[in-house]
C-alpha cells in the first residue's frame, strides 16, 4: 500500500510504506508527555515527549516505548530550611491510558515475566497520532517482586534497575511485534537504558540458533537500523552493571556474547558500550557535546544533532495568541517564528508582562509570597545536581547587596528536584535556602517545590531572564533556555551545551565568563555574572525597556525558530532515520 509522509519543513519526503511499517520506534526510559502522567524526571523525559509531539505534527509513522512507572519519579517536599523529603506519586493509568489486550513474555533469571502495555495517543497539529506504549508488569501471573518492576523511575537497587532495562529492551521489541509492527526503519535509543533491545533484535536474526551462531550479515542487518543518542558527558552518568548480575539475569550465552562484543570491562557491563557497538548512527545533543562524546568514545564516529523543544507545547497561551495574530503559519512550520522580527517591540513587552503576571499569580497561589511585577525576575529551574551550580548566583553576598542598592531590585525564582539518593543534590537546595535567608532584606528568593511540566510552562514564559550556570563542559545540551526563548525570555549563561550555538551577545542574551573553549574558572565566571547584571542587563531592563523588548524579539526570531523539535526531527530524518534508504 502506497503512503505519503510530508514534512512541514522545507524537505518533503515521500515513502513507499506498507501497513504497520514504521519509520521510527523511539525507546526511552522516561517520557514527559502529560503533567498528569509522572513518568519523567527531567530533561531526558521532556525531550522524549517533545520528540513524539513533533513526529505527530509531521505525520511521521512512529511509536514510542517506555515503562509505566506506576509510582512515578517522586513527589518533592521542601521544609522551611530547604530539606527535601519524598513521597510516592500515585496515579491511575486507567484514567489517562488505554489498556491493551496482548501480553508478551520476558525471561529474567531463568523464569518468565509477563508484560502488558497501555497506550497513549500523542496527537499532532496535523491531526496525525503517534502511539506511546507503556510496558507494565503489574499482572497477577507475576510474582510480587516482578509486579513492582514497572513501579519506580530510577528506583531500587542495581538488580531492580537492570531488570527494568531488560523489560524495556526485550519487552519493548516483543510488544512491537505482537502489536503488528514488524518492519521498523530506525530503532532509536534515547540514552543507553534501552540498549538491550539490540540483543532482542539480534536474536530475531538467528532464528533460535543462539547468539553464538550470529553471522556478520545478521549483525549488520540489526546495526543498520539502530540509532543511539547519548546525553551524558560524564562517565559516571552511564549505566554499568556487574557482569555477575548480568549473567544471573540474562544467562551465560547472552553474557558471553556481550563480553565477546567488547561491552564488558573489569567485571562491568556497559549499556552505552552495547549501544555504541551496534548502532549505525550515533549522536551527541549539541556541537560541544559531540566533541566531548568523541573524546570519551574515541573508537566510534559520533555526530551532533542539537536538541530542541516542542514549540506549541512550550509557548505560553499569551504568546500563542500574539503569534497567531502576526505569524499564523508558526504552528505548522516553526521556521516562521523568524518573522517575529516584524512584531512591534511594544507588543512583545505587553505580552511578556501578561505572562509574567500569570507566573507571579501562580507563585502566590503556591507559596503565599507576592512578588513584584515591576522587579527584574530571574528564573533558575534545573535538576539539582552539583555541576548545575544552583548557588553560584549567591557566591558574593556583598556584591549582590551592592547591585540591589545601586542599580535596582532583583527577585529570583528557583525550582528543581534532587534524586532521593543524591545527598550532594539535596545539599545544593539547602545552600540556596541558606543564601536566600541571609539576603532576605535585599532580594526576594522563592524556591518552588514539585517542579514539573505545568510549573515549567509558567516559569519559562514569565521570568525576565533565564539564568544557567553549569560547570563546563558538563552541560550536554540543556533545553530550559530553549523553552524560555519561545516566549522571548533572554538567557544569561555559561557558554556550554546548546548556548554556544544560541548565544549572540546582546542579541539573544548574554554570556557568563570567557569563551566556551577556555578552561573553567569559577572566580572569573562569578565576576562576569555580576558584571553583566550590573553594567548591561539591569540598566537595560530598568532604563531602556524598549531595547530590552527588542532583545526579547530577537530571541524569538533567532532561537525560537531554530531550537525546536521540528528542526531536530528533520535532522534525524535526513541523517539517521532515512539515510540508509537514500544511500
Amino acid at each position: 500500500m502506497a503512503g505519503t509522509f510530508a514534512c512541514f519543513l522545507p524537505v518533503v519526503v515521500v515513502l513507499e510504506t506498507v501497513v504497520n511499517d514504521l519509520i521510527l520506534a523511539y525507546f526511552s526510559m522516561e517520557f514527559g508527555i502529560d503533567p498528569a502522567i509522572p513518568t519523567y524526571s527531567g530533561g531526558l523525559g521532556i525531550l522524549a515527549g517533545d520528540t513524539l509531539r513533533a513526529a505527530a505534527d509531521l505525520g511521521l509513522p512512529a511509536v514510542g516505548v517506555t515503562l509505566l512507572q506506576r509510582k512515578g519519579f517522586f513527589r518533592q517536599h521542601l521544609s522551611s530550611s530547604g530539606e527535601q523529603s519524598e513521597s510516592d506519586f500515585e496515579w491511575l493509568p486507567e484514567e489517562h491510558l488505554e489498556q491493551l489486550t496482548p501480553r508478551v513474555q520476558v525471561t529474567l533469571a531463568g523464569k518468565p515475566v509477563w508484560v502488558a502495555a497501555w497506550r497513549y495517543q500523542v496527537k499532532g497539529e496535523s491531526g496525525h497520532t503517534v502511539p506511546l506504549y507503556f510496558l507494565d508488569t503489574n499482572l497477577p501471573e507475576n510474582t510480587a517482586w516482578d509486579r513492582g518492576l514497572t513501579d519506580y523511575l530510577y528506583g531500587g537497587d542495581e538488580r531492580y534497575r537492570f531488570c527494568q532495562e531488560v523489560i524495556l529492551g526485550y519487552g519493548g521489541v516483543a510488544m512491537l511485534r505482537t502489536l503488528g509492527h514488524r518492519s521498523v526503519e530506525a530503532y532509536h535509543m534515547n540514552e543507553g537504558h534501552s540498549a538491550l533491545m539490540i540483543l532482542a533484535l539480534l536474536e530475531e536474526q538467528t532464528w533460535g540458533r543462539g547468539l553464538g551462531a550470529l553471522k556478520p550479515e545478521e549483525r549488520e542487518a540489526v546495526t543498520r537500523h539502530c540509532v543511539f543518542t547519548t546525553h551524558t558527558p560524564l562517565p559516571v552518568g552511564h549505566d554499568v552493571f556487574p557482569v555477575d548480575l548480568v549473567r544471573n539475569v540474562l544467562g551465560d550465552e547472552r553474557t558471553d556474547f556481550l563480553a565477546d562484543s567488547r561491552c564488558c570491562d573489569e567485571g562491568k557491563f556497559n549499556m552505552t558500550g552495547l549501544a555504541l557497538n551496534f548502532s549505525r548512527y550515533v549522536n551527541g545533543v549539541s556541537m560541544r557535546h559531540e566533541e566531548v562524546a568523541r573524546s570519551m568514545h574515541s573508537n566510534h564516529r559520533i555526530d551532533a544533532i542539537t536538541n530542541g523543544v516542542h514549540a506549541v507545547t512550550w509557548t505560553s497561551p499569551t504568546f500563542q495568541k500574539l503569534y497567531d495574530r502576526f505569524i499564523p503559519q508558526w504552528r505548522r512550520d516553526n521556521l516562521y517564528l523568524k518573522y517575529a522580527i516584524r512584531i512591534p517591540a511594544e507588543e512583545i513587552w505587553r505580552t511578556h508582562n501578561e505572562a509574567k503576571r500569570e507566573l507571579l499569580d501562580e507563585v502566590a497561589r503556591r507559596t503565599g509570597v507576592r512578588l513584584e511585577p515591576s522587579v527584574l525576575t530571574i528564573g533558575f529551574a534545573r535538576r539539582a545536581a552539583e555541576y548545575k551550580r544552583h548557588a553560584l548566583f549567591f557566591t558574593d553576598a556583598g556584591r549582590l547587596k551592592s547591585l540591589v542598592r545601586e542599580v535596582g531590585p532583583i527577585q529570583v525564582i528557583y525550582g528543581g528536584k534532587a534524586h532521593p539518593r543524591d545527598a550532594a543534590g539535596k545539599a545544593i537546595i539547602r545552600r540556596v535556602f541558606e543564601a536566600a535567608g541571609a539576603l532576605r532584606e535585599y532580594l526576594s528568593v522563592v524556591y518552588l517545590e514539585e517542579y514539573d511540566i505545568t510549573l515549567a510552562k509558567y516559569l519559562c514564559s514569565g521570568v525576565d531572564l533565564w539564568l544557567n550556570t553549569p560547570q563546563k563542559p558538563q552541560e550536554a545540551s540543556g533545553t530550559s533556555g530553549m523553552k524560555a526563548a519561545l516566549n522571548g525570555v533572554p538567557t544569561l549563561s555559561v557558554l556550554d551545551g546548546w548556548w554556544i550555538e544560541g548565544h549572540i551577545e546582546g542579541v539573544t542574551g548574554w554570556s557568563i565568563g570567557d569563551g566556551w573553549q577556555s578552561a573553567p574558572d569559577t572566580a572569573r565566571e562569578v565576576a562576569s555574572l555580576y558584571s553583566k547584571l550590573e553594567m548591561v542587563i539591569m540598566p537595560l531592563y530598568y532604563h531602556r525597556p524598549e531595547r530590552f523588548a527588542r532583545v526579547m524579539r530577537s530571541v524569538i526570531a533567532l532561537n525560537g525558530s531554530y531550537f525546536n523539535t521540528q528542526r531536530m526531527i528533520q535532522q534525524y530524518l535526513l541523517n539517521a532515520y532515512l539515510a540508509r534508504k537514500s544511500a
